[in-house]
């Protein structure tokens, strides 16, 4: 897909905040650092469009970018970062659930993990509550360049067992240092939209 137009349109903390003209919606959501940001720039061939941020933690609201006046990536804050206070966590996880559980124009949820690490309980956690809510789930394992090629088939092998990944649902290898899996991810979306 070419992208020629994307900005964030708001960073909202409660569901009168979302954008109301009816365009489809992919939720991204993530442990803290795992790349979502990254997916995001990779994707629309832009440099810092979603901020990254080398301090875990730092999405704290839902934020809405709009591309090409088509669709929305709504990047949800991270989650399994220690330093955030525990009535900080509850406030996003009440902000994640009234979306997810809510959200009519949401189509599919991105799953953003690391291909390096085994997933984590709240990764699991994660598929699990999309699963609940009956969300169609792309697991995108990034950091792909960093997993030597004769490992890649092991480690997605893992990523796919932990998770229990849904026969109808997709794992997607990614790297967006390399674009590898860029054009496939655009090929998935597009179905969505």
């Amino acid at each position: 897909m070419k992208v020629t137009q994307a900005e964030i349109v708001i960073s909202a903390v409660s569901k009168k905040q979302y954008p109301n003209e009816g365009l489809p919606e992919i939720a991204l959501a993530g442990r803290s650092n795992v790349g979502k940001s990254s997916f995001i720039n990779k994707l629309i061939n832009r440099k810092n469009l979603a901020r990254t941020s080398s301090k875990p933690g730092k999405t704290q609201t839902l934020n809405f970018y709009k591309i090409n006046e088509a669709f929305y990536f709504v990047d949800v804050p991270g989650y399994g970062y220690a330093k955030v206070s525990k009535k900080e966590r509850e406030k996003w996880g009440g902000m994640m659930e009234e979306y997810f559980e809510t959200r009519e124009n949401l189509k599919v949820a991105l799953l953003i993990t690391d291909i390096r690490h085994e997933p984590t309980k709240d990764d699991i956690q994660m598929y699990e509550f999309l699963k609940y809510h009956e969300l169609p789930v792309i697991v995108v394992a990034t950091k792909l360049d960093k997993v030597p090629k004769s490992k890649r088939a092991k480690h997605l092998k893992r990523t796919k067992q932990t998770l229990q990944i849904a026969e109808e649902d997709i794992l997607l290898p990614f790297s967006a240092e390399t674009a590898e899996g860029k054009d496939e991810a655009w090929t998935l979306l597009k179905k969505y939209l």
